[in-house]
């Protein structure tokens, strides 16, 4: 079995730049869910399953192999065994994916895939439900979060520094809603497991995040 590492977290709290890191420094793999469930959206789109057919979802979805490694040091993500890297990040996938990943099917058979993964590999994976679901034995689980404030001054930062004009109130209100349906939907609410380390990193850089889960990881 691999050693893993699950990273929970509400959004903005810096859980993918610092699993990344992590990974980098360790030598794990970084397994990018979100990537897995776009590549999943493509195998649709290539099956001409219509976006709004929920049965046809389900029923196509099982067919599909997702899986990620690297390639010169990069990772890659395949589906089917092809190389699906260039393909994944168009707005028609983005659409498929938003379509697609509510549907409980898709979300069965992607954690059925991520569990795989992990049992095979030294990983590293962040999202809302990866310690309390997608990998409940992981050997160090942690709940990372910061406050409304803080992510919403971080995001602020990111679109300013990308030319996008935003509103840093808009945003945190944004951040507040997300929260609140993450952590109400249904299936899979985002909880922190029994057994995570929380982490505020409201006052930490991502460096001295990184280094303190990297120390939980060595003490086991």
């Amino acid at each position: 079995m691999g050693f893993n590492i699950a990273i929970d977290g509400p959004a903005g709290a810096g859980k993918s730049t610092i699993a990344k890191k992590i990974a980098s420094r360790l030598g794990y793999i970084y397994v990018d869910t979100g990537a897995m469930y776009r590549a999943m959206a493509l195998y649709l789109l290539r099956e001409n399953v219509p976006a709004s057919d929920a049965a046809a979802i389900s029923r196509k979805c099982r067919e599909a192999d997702i899986s990620i490694g690297y390639e010169d040091g990069a990772q890659v993500v395949y589906l089917n065994g092809e190389n699906v890297n260039g393909l994944i990040r168009t707005e028609e996938v983005g659409n498929m994916a938003s379509a697609s990943s509510p549907n409980p099917d898709v979300r069965k058979k992607l954690v059925e895939l991520q569990q795989k993964l992990a049992a095979g590999a030294d990983v590293v994976m962040d999202g809302r439900d990866i310690g309390t679901c997608v990998l409940p034995d992981a050997q160090v689980k942690v709940y990372l979060t910061a406050d409304s404030g803080v992510r919403a001054m971080r995001r602020y930062k990111e679109l300013t520094e990308k030319g996008v004009s935003c509103d840093l109130a808009t945003i945190e209100k944004d951040i507040i809603e997300r929260d609140r349906q993450d952590m109400t939907r249904e299936i899979s609410p985002l909880t922190q497991a029994e057994d995570a380390v929380l982490i505020d990193s409201s006052a930490l850089t991502i460096d001295e995040v990184a280094e303190k889960i990297i120390a939980l990881a060595g003490t086991k």
